[in-house]
């Protein structure tokens, strides 16, 4: 049960996403006839539209976060026997969504002895429509993980 496949696009674009490597056209006599460039992406809302919450790159989470990102996308295992349970938005800082719609996972903290304080929730959607957000101070605010 592959439910969240985008994410793992997500995970490699955020692995690959530092890489850049210039391309060069066809060659003639040792001088490129043409060089591709790479067209600015348009540029993002410093806030998610929906939620309203600020936004963070997959590239942007801690090590932990992406790897656990990986797990999510690949449907597992998880580490944690809580993982994949139902978050209940009670904080109501996501948007409202009908009960059993969040699903949450622990992004482990090196040096912590429990489940630490930071996760990812994600929305129990099919993709594309995947959403997810990290939280890194146990719920008391989260970030929209930019597709």
């Amino acid at each position: 049960m592959r439910r969240f496949l985008p994410l793992g696009a997500l995970l490699v674009a955020a692995v690959l996403g530092g890489c850049d490597v210039p391309a060069s056209g066809p060659q003639t006599g040792g001088e490129p006839v043409a060089a591709e460039t790479r067209a600015s992406a348009p540029a993002r809302p410093a806030r998610d539209p929906v939620s309203g919450l600020p936004w963070i790159g997959a590239g942007e989470l801690p090590h932990e976060g992406r790897q656990t990102l990986g797990l999510i996308a690949s449907d597992g295992p998880f580490p944690y026997r809580k993982d994949g349970s139902v978050f209940g938005n009670r904080e109501r800082l996501l948007p409202r969504q009908p009960q059993g719609t969040y699903r949450e996972y622990t992004v482990p903290t090196p040096g912590e002895d429990d489940r630490g304080a930071r996760r990812i929730v994600c929305a129990d959607r099919e993709p594309p429509t995947a959403e997810c957000y990290y939280t890194a101070d146990h719920y008391s605010s989260f970030r929209r993980i930019a597709p």
